[in-house]
């Protein structure tokens, strides 16, 4: 009775802690990951990889909104100079939500460990998938 029992709690309560992941939010997660990787390595360029390459990619961030592939480098770049700025970066998906078949919006958290000062945030992420990869179209990092 008791196995019985067990089984029947963990029939009735173990979907709500396990989700099945597709594989778009497999891919978004990869590439939210190398992002991670690439800047722990203190490559803004690596870093950049996850971000549409277009000058309608938008970057909102303490200093208004930056549009463009090429301005959203450069304020990386200004901001992170070396890799005390860097420093090590972990970051939290908090919440995925499908909004379409090629959008998903995400919520998540950062932090930065350095020597020239933790610093740690939020930030809200729209991805697209365009020509069959997923992009961040808007960042917005606070």
């Amino acid at each position: 009775m008791k196995g019985a029992l067990f089984i029947l709690l963990i029939s009735l309560f173990a979907p709500r802690y396990v989700t099945a992941q597709n594989k778009d939010e497999q891919a978004i997660k990869h590439l939210l990951a190398a992002q991670v990787t690439e800047w722990n390595k203190g490559s803004v360029d690596g870093y950049m990889k996850g971000y549409w390459e277009n000058d309608s990619l938008l970057f909102i961030g303490s200093k208004g909104p930056r549009y463009g592939y090429q301005a959203t480098l450069k304020r990386y770049k200004e901001a992170y100079p070396d890799a005390a700025h860097m420093g090590e970066l972990v970051s939290i998906i908090t919440s995925m939500q499908k909004l379409s078949g090629d959008y998903y919006f995400i919520v998540g958290t950062w932090a930065l460990k350095r020597s020239a000062g933790d610093v740690g945030g939020s930030y809200t992420l729209l991805l697209q998938k365009i020509k069959g990869a997923w992009v961040i179209v808007c960042d917005h990092s606070s």
